[in-house]
């Protein structure tokens, strides 16, 4: 029996360090992709544009920032091509504008660590069951 960590908890913890980039101070998200080969095809995590700068009264109000952010699974999609990934990892159960943006990609599989606590998280698994993306909650 190998004790080497699976693919995709491998992958949900790459997930959770690239939330440590966050500078969202109410919610840190991370995002990891897995090529066919299980090769790292990037990681991401949510927050604004590289290279924009606001002042720290921006992140005082969440509800008027958040029209402005990016999701992580948005900055990971922009990572890598159409048909290349079969696993995406992501800290927080996908929204679901972000889980149509991972079916777009046509990825078979996502695994996700926690979910929201509104009823937002019965939309995704919905748009995930339908199109019959497999969904797993991974404990890491």
């Amino acid at each position: 029996m190998s004790s080497r960590l699976p693919w995709d908890e491998y992958a949900a913890r790459l997930a959770t360090t690239a939330s440590l980039r966050s500078e969202d101070p109410y919610r840190k998200v991370g995002a990891c992709a897995l090529g066919y080969d299980n090769r790292v095809l990037g990681v991401a995590y949510n927050g604004l544009q590289g290279g924009i700068s606001v002042s720290e009264d921006f992140w005082l109000d969440r509800d008027k920032r958040r029209p402005f952010m990016l999701h992580a699974e948005t900055n990971l999609l922009s990572l890598f091509s159409r048909n290349e990934a079969r696993l995406v990892a992501v800290t927080l159960l996908p929204c679901e504008a972000c889980a149509k943006q991972i079916v777009a990609w046509n990825i078979p599989e996502v695994v996700y660590v926690s979910e929201y606590e509104n009823s937002c998280a019965d939309n995704s698994k919905e748009i995930f069951r339908f199109y019959n993306i497999k969904l797993t909650r991974i404990l890491v």
